[in-house]
């Protein structure tokens, strides 16, 4: 068994609470901007006056509408300042907000909302909403539902006008630390999502060290960010918090479909993000460059990135490698900063691996990817790379005032102020999950001489061959989804003779790979087919491959004609494939890939 621990940097305070860094923050930096909104196609500043303001305008209609101190109101929406608006005004108000997906089915909702017993629905929609009344004669306890389309929270406004100052205030001041601050509900690969306890201690002790430990990142004086995660995943909901303390400015943005131009037009300091992204800028960036010339030019200047970038971990680059790479930056570099808005300086992926490979080029294209880990559990991070100690391909130590223990299993435990209290009305699950202390993360790992963590896989994930040799999948799966034509990756091969892989095409970048390769347009049908698309998978997974050893290779793929998407079920809303159900859903062409082969 090994175990590091990180001190903390920040004395803890009993007393704390979110309504308190809220107030600290207000005290010291009035008028500084602690968000812009985006308002008739430009970024307009909220000072922390006018945003402090609006929170306890709109925490007074909370009071209005019945909501009594540690109530429980849903917020069921994409990620946009209204969100942060009720999240900060719920806590005003006594209360706490339940974040809900909002692509969430109305079987979702009815869980979630009979679980936590909520008491005040806000969703951003009349589809929302639809979704709601499907589900409300099961939820006797909700008095209401507003809708921010329809004007939510002007009505919050006008409702709580005759309510006293004093009473927010007073309100605002009845948490501390071991208070119960919001549930959230995991997303879930399997079974029904459970409600995850965390307390104002939890964000709190987290934000302050990570303030205190992070500060170039986050806590500079031009700090800016961009969240275009969804505020009902745990990550984002922290960095929302994470900026009170640090004077980070915060952005929001709902559509990811617009993010470059987003990007481009806020011009983030540091950006929050999960592997997929990364893989889809670099991809669309390789896309663009074509064919010919311009496509040897882009994949030499990625080259010369990466090799600059392995270099620092050696004994530093060359002189021919730096006049390489600053001859790179002036050509092609350059333009790759300016689509994540020309500023960033850091990036921050959790959620799954990134892959040293994208690991390394975007450090040596000037942006330092942080990798970390975290779990709803843990309030997001609990491990993260730090600037200037970085070890591409980890997931870094543990973060200030948390521990990280790896048993003789490989099993991951941690251990901090930031462990969740427990889940909500779930007894045995919680004193599965928290021993003697330490939280079962139920991922698997390594800890290296150093204290940092590298993520190898999930334990209930582990593929064990008919030949004994036990694999992790996902260090396949994310090499082989680095490749433009792959969308998702499930590695299978239970108690079969090897190791193979269903693939899934991605659909966006399908019609630029053909046409940068010669071939005509296609469907995703007849792409699954072509033998030009089947070799270029192979070779893709000769490449992945080489990661590990010859028992845990794939051997054989199968191309699906079906994407893995959260519209269908396959993934849950922060991306994660649900093996389970795809194992089940898609045995045949599982049977299929061990027909009439030998598999040598």
């Amino acid at each position: 068994m090994r175990e590091f621990r990180s001190d903390a940097l920040v004395e803890p305070d009993p007393s704390a609470s979110i309504p308190g860094l809220l107030s600290d923050r207000l005290a010291r930096d009035p008028d500084g901007v602690f968000a812009e909104r985006l308002v008739d196609g430009a970024w307009a500043p909220v000072t922390v006056s006018a945003f402090v303001a609006e929170v306890t305008a709109v925490a007074k209609g909370l009071v209005a509408r019945g909501v009594e101190p540690g109530d429980r109101v849903a917020i069921m929406s994409r990620t946009r300042y209204e969100w942060t608006l009720l999240d900060f005004a719920c806590w005003a108000a006594g209360a706490l907000g339940v974040p809900v997906y909002e692509t969430s089915s109305a079987e979702q909702v009815r869980w979630i909302a009979a679980d936590a017993g909520v008491r005040l629905a806000v969703v951003e929609t009349a589809k929302h909403a639809a979704v709601v009344a499907q589900v409300r004669d099961d939820l006797p306890g909700l008095a209401d539902v507003l809708v921010l389309d329809d004007g939510a929270v002007d009505a919050l406004v006008a409702a709580g006008s005759d309510v006293a100052d004093a009473e927010i205030a007073r309100r605002s001041a009845l948490a501390r630390a071991d208070d119960l601050a919001t549930i959230i509900y995991t997303s879930g690969t399997t079974g029904r999502p459970k409600g995850v306890e965390l307390t104002h201690g939890n964000f709190v002790e987290l934000t302050r060290n990570g303030v205190a430990g992070l500060g170039d990142v986050c806590a500079r004086p031009d700090s800016r960010t961009l969240l275009f995660m969804p505020l009902a995943h745990v990550f984002a909901r922290f960095i929302q918090v994470l900026c009170v303390p640090s004077g980070a400015v915060l952005g929001h943005t709902p559509d990811a479909k617009h993010l470059l131009d987003d990007l481009a037009a806020f011009r983030p300091t540091f950006i929050l993000a999960v592997p997929r992204v990364f893989e889809k800028v670099y991809n669309s960036a390789e896309q663009k460059a074509g064919s010919g010339t311009r496509l040897r030019l882009f994949r030499w200047a990625a080259k010369a990135a990466e090799d600059y970038s392995r270099a620092l971990d050696g004994s530093g680059p060359g002189a021919a490698l730096r006049t390489r790479h600053a001859l790179a930056g002036r050509l092609v570099h350059g333009r790759l900063r300016a689509a994540l808005g020309g500023r960033a300086q850091y990036a921050i992926s959790g959620g799954a691996p990134l892959g040293e490979r994208l690991g390394h080029f975007y450090r040596g294209i000037g942006v330092e990817v942080l990798e970390g880990y975290g779990l709803t559990e843990t309030t997001a991070p609990t491990a993260v790379n730090r600037p200037g100690l970085t070890k591409i391909g980890t997931v870094g130590p543990a973060f200030p005032g948390t521990a990280l223990r790896v048993d003789d299993d490989g099993q991951v435990f941690v251990s901090g102020p930031h462990v969740f209290r427990g889940y909500r009305h779930d007894a045995e699950a919680t004193a599965e999950a928290l021993v003697d202390g330490w939280f079962r993360t139920g991922d698997v790992g390594t800890l290296d001489d150093d204290g940092y963590l590298r993520i190898t896989g999930r334990t209930k994930e582990i593929i064990v061959t008919a030949g004994g040799k036990n694999v992790a999948p996902a260090v396949l799966e994310d090499r082989l989804r680095g490749h433009p034509l792959v969308s998702q990756v499930v590695v299978v091969g239970d108690q079969r003779p090897f190791i193979g892989a269903l693939v899934t095409l991605d659909a966006d970048m399908l019609p630029g790979w053909l046409s940068n390769h010669g071939l005509p347009a296609m469907s995703l049908d007849e792409a699954a087919t072509d033998p030009t698309v089947l070799e270029a998978l192979d070779r893709a997974a000769d490449r992945a491959n080489e990661a590990v050893s010859r028992a845990e290779s794939i051997r054989k793929l199968r191309v699906l004609t079906t994407d893995f998407t959260e519209a269908n079920g396959y993934l849950t809303p922060s991306l994660k494939v649900k093996r389970a159900l795809i194992l089940k859903d898609f045995a045949s062409d599982i049977d299929a890939l061990y027909t009439d082969t030998r598999g040598d």
